[in-house]
C-alpha cells in the first residue's frame, strides 16, 4: 500500500484464538480479530452456536446454517439473533431469519451518545465499571507483549493482506479450524416473501 515500506513489520492486523481455562469454558475457542485498513469498520461480538440438527427439514440434505447471536457495538448499536425458521406459507422450507433490536431504528428520537462521550461520563461520575482492571489489562499484555517482541525481532514475519479486503487469508483458515463457520450467503428477507410453492 502506498506510503508503507516494503520491510515493514508493523503489527496492523490479528486474529487469536484464547481458551480460558476452567470447566464451564473448557474447550470453548473465543476469537479476536482486529485490523487496520479492511473493508469494513466494526467492533461486535458474535456468538456462534453449534451445528442444529435438521429437525423439522430433515427432507433436506443440506446442513442449516448455525444459529448465532450478534451483538454490534460500532457503527451501529445492535443485537440480532439469527435462527432458521419455516418459511411462510405451506413448503416445509427453512430460511435464516433474524430477532433484532437495532437501537437506531427502534429509538430514532433518542440521543444515543458515542462510545467517548460515555466513557468521559463516567470517569466524571467516578465509574469504573466500563474500564478495563488492572488485572485484566496484565494479563493481556501477559499474553501479547511476548508475540510483539517476537515479530518486532523478525522472528514472526507478517502475513501481507490487501488494503479493503477482510484481511489474510490465514485468518479465515484459523477461524474455520476452530469450528467458525462464516456465513455470508445470508440476506435479510424482505417482509413480502414471493411464495415458491
Amino acid at each position: 500500500h502506498e506510503g508503507v515500506p516494503d520491510d515493514s513489520n508493523c503489527p496492523t492486523f490479528a486474529t487469536c484464538v484464547l481458551f480460558v481455562k476452567n470447566r464451564l469454558w473448557a474447550g470453548v475457542p473465543f476469537i479476536f480479530k482486529a485490523g487496520k485498513a479492511l473493508n469494513e469498520t466494526k467492533a461486535e461480538v458474535r456468538i456462534l452456536f453449534k451445528d442444529v440438527p435438521a429437525g423439522a427439514f430433515a427432507f433436506d440434505d443440506k446442513p442449516l446454517p448455525r444459529n448465532e447471536l450478534v451483538m454490534t457495538l460500532k457503527p451501529a448499536e445492535s443485537i440480532y439473533f439469527k435462527t432458521n425458521v419455516k418459511a411462510p406459507g405451506l413448503a416445509n422450507m427453512p430460511i435464516q431469519s433474524e430477532l433484532d433490536l437495532s437501537y437506531g431504528e427502534r429509538y430514532p428520537d433518542l440521543y444515543n451518545p458515542d462510545a467517548y462521550t460515555r466513557l468521559v461520563l463516567e470517569v466524571l461520575r467516578g465509574k469504573q465499571a466500563t474500564f478495563v482492571r488492572s488485572d485484566e489489562l496484565l494479563e493481556a499484555w501477559k499474553i501479547f507483549t511476548p508475540v510483539l517482541k517476537q515479530i518486532e525481532a523478525g522472528e514472526i514475519p507478517p502475513v501481507p493482506y490487501v488494503f479493503g479486503s477482510r484481511g489474510p487469508k490465514e485468518s479465515d483458515e484459523l477461524v474455520s479450524k476452530m469450528g467458525y463457520k462464516y456465513n455470508k450467503n445470508y440476506d435479510w428477507q424482505t417482509a413480502h416473501m414471493e411464495n415458491k410453492e
